[in-house]
């Protein structure tokens, strides 16, 4: 989906809401937007992880999920990778022009995580970080386990292969938001526009 910014310049757009018996989820994402977002998960820890995905990754992103937080947060957490990948599916359409491969690594203070992606079509996700093993403290408290789930759902529906890699760290907290802060850059990068072709000898991604 686009539409027309200032200067008819096509902003890559896309919107999406998902009901199931465990959540409701909206979603809105402009691709080519200045990082302004809004995000409400019921989840104060994962509210500021997606608003670094959107603030690094220069998204337009509005996130309002409502789930069954009283039973825990996995629902909420893997239904929203659900609809955002699928979202940003919608808003790459045919992907022609994009850059397609970006990897990128980053720091924050003792931790450094890596992310390396491609906008291929085929969903697949490695996942190499540990976490010492303790909830990053909040009501609720955040399962840092879960972030695992949040991003195998969102390769899934947005068709992207991810790798994330821990290269070190030892705080919980800075290890889920460098990988954050990883994917968000590696994102901004691989759906640059550089050119008019589809970036495969077969012709489609």
């Amino acid at each position: 989906m686009t539409e027309t910014g200032s200067g008819s310049t096509p902003l890559r757009s896309a919107n999406g809401h998902r009901v199931t018996n465990e959540t409701d989820i909206k979603i809105s994402l402009v691709l080519d937007g200045a990082g302004d977002v809004e995000v409400t998960t019921g989840i104060p820890f994962f509210d500021h992880m997606l608003g670094q995905l959107g603030r690094h990754g220069g998204l337009d992103l509005i996130v309002v999920a409502k789930g069954d937080l009283e039973i825990d947060a996995h629902h909420t957490v893997e239904d929203t990778g659900i609809l955002l990948g699928s979202v940003l599916c919608d808003a790459l359409g045919d992907k022609a022009g994009v850059r397609r491969f970006a990897s990128c690594r980053v720091p924050l203070d003792e931790a450094l995580v890596e992310a390396a992606l491609d906008l291929s079509g085929r969903p697949y996700l490695h996942y190499d970080i540990e976490f010492p093993g303790e909830k990053i403290l909040g009501d609720p408290p955040f399962d840092p386990q879960l972030c695992e789930e949040f991003w195998r759902a969102f390769v899934t529906t947005a068709g992207i292969t991810l790798h994330l890699t821990s290269v070190r760290g030892k705080n919980t907290h800075h290890l889920v938001e460098a990988s954050f802060k990883a994917v968000a850059r590696a994102i901004r990068d691989a759906v640059r526009i550089e050119g008019h072709a589809i970036p495969s000898t077969k012709g489609q991604l």
